[in-house]
C-alpha cells in the first residue's frame, strides 16, 4: 500500500488517515509491507499522534482505557528488535486476559514476553523518583504481554512500532508478586513446557519501577498523568517468542517458580 494519503492539500501528515489504514490492516487480519517511515518524513510526535487517533478509535467502538505497555526497557528487546530507546502503549480493557489465557480474536504474529505488572493504587505525576513511582504502586502481577505487529516480519523503526501502539495486543494477568525486591525477582520462559530462557527484574531498566517513573514523565509532556486502577507493564525480561498455532507459553516467576502465568492459541483451523 502507499502512505501518500495520509498527506493532506497542504502537505501536513493526516495522522487519522494513518490511524484508521492500520487499524482496518489489523481488524482484516493482515499484516503491511509497506512502513510509514518509507514513504513519509514520520517523527516520534507523529507515531504518537498516530497512536492516539488508534486508541480513540478503539475507544469510540467501545474499549475503555486500562493502563499502557512500556515497550524496549531491557537489553535483550532492543538488541532483539534493533530498537535503541524505550517507546509505551495503551492497554485497553479487551486486551486483557485472565491466566490461563487462550487467544480469541485474530491474531497476525504473535509473541510473547514475561513481564512484571505494576498497578497503579493512587494518581501519579510527574515528576517523580522511582521510589516515588513504585510507593504509588499498590500491587505488582505476574503478566504475559502478548505482542502482535501489524507489520510483516517485525521490521519497523522505532516511530511505526510506537504509531502501532508499540505492537500491544494482549496481556495475560497472573497472580499478585511481592513489590519489595523486584529487582532480584527471577523469572523462567517457557516454551510448550520446555524452559528457553531466565531473566531477573532488573532487566527491565535495573528495575521494573524505573520504566513507570519515566512513563510519568512521557505523559506528563502529554498532558496526561497515571490514574488508579492503571496496569502498566514494565517491558519484556527476556526476549520474544513466537506463539505458535496450537501452542502455550508460560513463564514461572519468584523462587522455585512459585507464581505461573500462561497463555496458548488455538490450533489452527483445517
Amino acid at each position: 500500500m502507499t502512505w501518500r494519503q495520509c498527506v493532506d492539500a497542504h502537505g501536513a501528515f493526516d495522522p487519522v488517515a494513518a490511524a484508521r489504514a492500520l487499524r482496518q490492516a489489523r481488524q482484516a487480519g493482515r499484516t503491511l509491507d509497506t512502513l510509514l517511515s518509507d514513504s513519509l518524513s514520520f517523527s516520534l510526535d507523529d507515531a504518537y499522534r498516530v497512536q492516539d487517533q488508534v486508541t480513540a478509535l478503539r475507544l469510540a467502538g467501545g474499549e475503555r482505557r486500562a493502563g499502557w505497555k512500556l515497550g524496549y526497557t531491557s537489553a535483550v528487546m532492543r538488541a532483539q528488535m534493533a530498537i535503541d530507546a524505550p517507546n509505551f502503549g495503551p492497554l485497553t480493557d479487551v486486551m486483557l486476559l485472565d491466566s490461563p489465557a487462550l487467544l480469541a480474536g485474530i491474531a497476525l504474529q504473535p509473541r510473547v514476553e514475561p513481564e512484571i505488572g505494576l498497578r497503579l493504587g493512587r494518581r501519579l505525576t510527574a515528576p517523580c523518583s522511582v521510589d516515588q513511582a513504585l510507593d504509588a504502586c499498590d500491587g505488582a502481577l505476574a503478566c504475559l504481554e502478548i505482542v502482535d505487529s501489524v507489520w510483516a516480519g517485525y521490521r519497523f523503526t522505532l516511530e511505526d512500532n510506537t504509531a502501532d501502539g508499540s505492537s500491544a495486543a494482549w496481556v495475560a494477568v497472573g497472580p499478585s508478586l511481592p513489590l519489595e525486591d523486584l529487582a532480584l525477582l527471577p523469572v523462567a520462559l517457557s516454551v510448550d513446557g520446555a524452559e528457553v530462557e531466565r531473566a531477573t527484574g532488573a532487566a527491565a531498566g535495573g528495575h521494573p519501577a524505573v520504566g513507570l517513573a519515566w512513563l510519568a514523565g512521557q505523559l506528563a509532556a502529554h498532558g496526561r498523568a497515571l490514574e488508579p486502577g492503571d496496569l502498566v507493564i514494565t517491558g519484556g525480561l527476556t526476549s520474544a517468542q513466537p506463539l505458535r498455532a496450537g501452542g502455550r507459553i508460560s513463564a514461572s516467576f519468584g523462587p522455585g517458580g512459585s507464581v505461573t502465568v500462561q497463555v496458548g492459541r488455538p490450533p489452527a483451523s483445517s
